[in-house]
């Protein structure tokens, strides 16, 4: 049975200028400079720069009366208070805010470069094979089959299909092998390939032939598997090779690229800089925090905008049209006060929750030992800066510190805690350093596994189980005992 009835209650919603807020709040320093330039674009009361002259305040009645205006949707150009917009006050406040920019934030022009793209490279060097129409046809198909990093990842049947659909190009799979024959004559060696071990067979053939690299091209093309599993007792019985010669096979193995297409130089790819949001440095044994200049924009109210406002209330008659256009410009202006005051939020949250971070891990910051890193979730920072985790880890995810020992991601510093054997709270990030270093310092031709390195973990006083220590040996990117081992 259907009812009507009223329900009370309360919830608690984001206005459009949090999230907002938020979102800025987010954004990195060159990300953010892209969001300025993106308001500026589409507020032209929002101006940066410091303004040459100090625009001339008058004093003005409020209680001036204008025509009836009857439109029940908007707010009523008589209701806007225009002494608001207009600043009484002889140094806006806009005008005292500092711009910390120095020499090294200063944006410097780099000449803009116009490679030749990795598949365009390609088709030149085609250009030095002699083909007829068709054969070239099919071999600009299989050029552009090839992905960034130099491999064609399709079978041949699916190719011959596609170029009929697709090119209307009418071929066989022989003559598509042959093609690719020619392709893989291709400089950097190995484009082309179907996979790494046709990849690193195709560059060993280009080589200058040599014991060594016909040891090595035999193992690729004949037992891949064990070379990839380092099966090195079954190679050397294989080939009744000694240690030697199998050890010199593996460094030219070694020197080959598994990604041909990814070395390009002309790759059209675009290169991603990473701009410090803040620069830690130590001075007299103190550590001094900064704020990344670019974070901190000139910006003003367009004075143009202000005197529009002041020429419609000195005018006696006023027509719709112009007020119609006091309301633009009163959203307008509205719009640029608020971003100008969330610049400013957004600079002090920055630089309060950075500053926690700070003086939270100083001891790292004093001296760069990692061993040195307190565990610290994004709770104690929140707690210490008054703000909400969700705001923290805003701040966090992606913004980069330079510090004396490189420029960190500031997401790096957070941390569980792990109780050591005396009880005491240590940073996993602790551990990890003290397993990497343990790893680094094995006898590579005898790796020690994960058991093994619990046991001396253990040793050490950081009592963890073998399954802790391959997640944290996972997270290092450090592959198992069996693959890092070397003769």
């Amino acid at each position: 049975m259907l009812k009507q009835f009223l329900n009370l209650k309360l919830t608690q919603k984001l206005s459009p200028q949090q999230i907002q807020l938020m979102k800025l709040i987010q954004l990195p320093t060159q990300a953010f400079e892209q969001r300025l330039l993106e308001e500026m674009n589409e507020n032209p009361a929002l101006e940066s720069g410091k303004e040459e002259e100090d625009y001339d305040k008058d004093e003005f009645d409020n209680n001036d009366e204008y025509d009836d205006y009857d439109d029940s949707d908007r707010i009523e150009a008589d209701d806007i208070n225009i002494d608001e917009y207009l600043s009484d006050d002889d140094t806006p406040d806009y005008k005292t805010q500092t711009n910390n920019y120095s020499d090294d934030d200063e944006l410097r022009e780099s000449p803009i470069a116009a490679p030749i793209s990795f598949h365009q490279d390609l088709i030149n060097q085609l250009n030095t094979f002699i083909l007829d129409d068709h054969e070239r046809e099919i071999a600009e198909f299989l050029v552009g089959s090839i992905d960034d990093m130099g491999y064609i990842r399709r079978s041949i049947p699916d190719i011959v299909d596609d170029m009929a659909f697709t090119q209307g190009i009418y071929t066989d799979e022989f003559m598509v092998e042959r093609m690719l024959q020619v392709i893989h004559q291709l400089e950097p060696s190995g484009v082309g390939a179907r996979d790494l071990q046709e990849c690193l067979l195709l560059q060993l053939k280009h080589k200058t032939p040599t014991d060594s690299v016909d040891l090595a091209a035999d193992i690729i093309e004949n037992q891949f598997d064990a070379f990839t599993k380092k099966h090195y007792d079954k190679l050397i019985q294989k080939y009744n090779i000694s240690n030697d010669q199998l050890k010199k096979a593996i460094y030219e193995i070694e020197k080959l690229n598994p990604k041909p297409g990814g070395g390009f130089t002309g790759n059209n790819k675009v290169t991603e800089n990473v701009v410090p949001d803040f620069a830690i440095r130590i001075i007299d044994n103190e550590l001094e925090l900064t704020l990344n200049g670019r974070n901190a924009p000139s910006l003003h109210v367009s004075k143009d905008y202000q005197e529009m406002l002041q020429t419609y209330k000195d005018s006696r008659d006023k027509s719709g049209a112009q007020k119609e256009a006091v309301q633009f410009i009163k959203q307008k202006l509205d719009s640029a006060k608020w971003f100008i005051d969330a610049i400013k939020q957004r600079q002090e949250t920055l630089f309060v929750t950075m500053n926690a971070i700070m003086h939270y891990q100083e001891e790292y910051f004093l001296d760069g030992d990692e061993t040195k890193l307190k565990p610290m979730i994004l709770k104690d920072i929140a707690d210490i800066v008054g703000l909400d985790i969700s705001t923290v880890s805003r701040v966090a995810n992606s913004k980069y510190v330079e510090t004396p020992y490189g420029t960190k991601l500031i997401k790096e510093f957070f941390s569980e805690a792990m109780k050591n054997d005396q009880g005491e709270d240590v940073s996993t990030l602790e551990i990890k350093k003290i397993l990497q270093n343990i790893i680094e310092e094995e006898d590579k031709k005898k790796p020690l596994p994960d058991d093994q390195l619990a046991e001396m973990l253990k040793d050490k006083g950081y009592p963890i189980a073998r399954r802790t220590v391959a997640k944290y040996r996972e997270q290092l990117d450090i592959p198992v005992a069996r693959m890092r081992k070397k003769i």
